[in-house]
């Protein structure tokens, strides 16, 4: 029996999630936005009985079993820590802060019962399935606001670098040890319209990641590049290479001189966060669909999804990239649960 769903966020993210959830036969019962009219709106768009600009409305809304959190990074943490202790299911976007992601492994910890996963539906993306299995991407926004905001988890790094973090944990098996980055902000204004509000927000992003095992990532994120966007991401290895371009992946072995396309994808348009996230729906259902209970759900078909453990391990890369940009060394990574310090979260020194 598929639960009912709440929606947390009106961003295009929930405008491509909601008609995917219907499709595969959620019934989506509640949306919340920052207004009123903002939250009214969307329902309205998207076909949601109830619409409203308060968490708890959705939170307690009988018919809601499933959350899905896609707000500003700050609203994240308190939405799906009060999700899990009144008994709801959540799907979550990364938090803003590395105190936020330790509260919400803590919450995840105490209902284990409970389904606690990230939103990272890069892992979902069927070239990303395929090139995990042959081994062993992102949106931009654009208005002024959190996006432009570092210490309300805005820029490249954050958004986008933290999904990039994750699919290579997740690709490889292995995890970050130590890490050394560049941030840069190269467009100081934000919004088409211009303003006075000045962007602190990284819209460049370079840094490389020393794994486990002997493994070396090399990562470049640039916000400024005119044209289409270009995802790439290349596993280099003894017997050859694996590229993922877009939503297709290529292969070629060390003894040959061209690229073979393993696997195409069929249904163009969608980039690869869409793609992404309608293989994690479908999964959603198999997960959901043969309880009794709205509430249960089995593990297996989202197995591959990213945990609350998997954001506070992506979060605490990130913290050191940052730490590494106002240092300039290399820093070690360290996953702890307890003892982080509330203000570590501090600006980084004008570039």
């Amino acid at each position: 029996m598929l639960p009912g769903v709440g929606v947390f966020g009106t961003g295009q993210m929930v405008r491509a999630l909601v008609p995917l959830l219907q499709r595969e036969g959620f019934p989506v019962q509640a949306v919340w936005g920052q207004t009123p009219e903002e939250a009214e709106s969307l329902a309205r768009e998207l076909e949601i009985p109830f619409s409203t600009s308060q968490t708890d409305d959705v939170l307690l809304h009988p018919e809601v079993h499933l959350v899905c959190i896609l707000t500003p990074p700050p609203h994240t943490r308190q939405i799906a820590v009060k999700a899990l202790g009144i008994g709801k299911n959540v799907i979550s976007e990364q938090a803003a802060t590395l105190t936020d992601a330790c509260k919400m492994v803590t919450a995840a910890r105490y209902y284990p019962q409970l389904m606690s996963i990230m939103g990272n539906s890069l892992r979902f993306l069927p070239a990303f399935v395929c090139e995990a299995r042959v081994y062993g991407g992102s949106l931009l926004s654009q208005s002024y606001g959190w996006a432009w905001e570092e210490l309300m988890g805005g820029g490249g790094l954050h958004t986008v670098g933290s999904c990039i973090i994750d699919l290579l944990s997740h690709l490889t098996g292995r995890r970050t040890m130590r890490v050394h980055g560049i941030l840069r902000t190269f467009v100081r204004q934000g919004g088409t319209s211009g303003g006075i509000r000045s962007v602190t927000a990284d819209d460049y992003a370079c840094f490389q990641l020393l794994m486990s095992g002997g493994l070396v990532c090399s990562v470049t994120l640039n916000f400024n590049l005119p044209g289409t966007d270009l995802h790439e991401i290349m596993l280099v290895g003894s017997s050859g290479r694996l590229v993922a371009r877009g939503t297709e992946l290529f292969g070629q072995r060390s003894n040959t001189l061209t690229e073979e396309l393993l696997l195409s994808d069929g249904r163009g348009g969608a980039g690869p966060s869409v793609r992404g996230l309608d293989g994690m729906v479908t999964q959603l259902r198999l997960s959901f669909q043969a309880q009794e209970d709205r509430r249960s759900w089995a593990r297996h078909p989202v197995a591959m999804a990213a945990s609350f453990e998997d954001g506070l391990y992506v979060q605490t890369v990130v913290d050191a990239i940052k730490r590494s940009n106002r240092t300039g060394d290399w820093e070690s990574v360290e996953v702890k649960v307890q003892d982080i310090d509330p203000n570590h979260n501090h600006r980084a020194l004008p570039n």
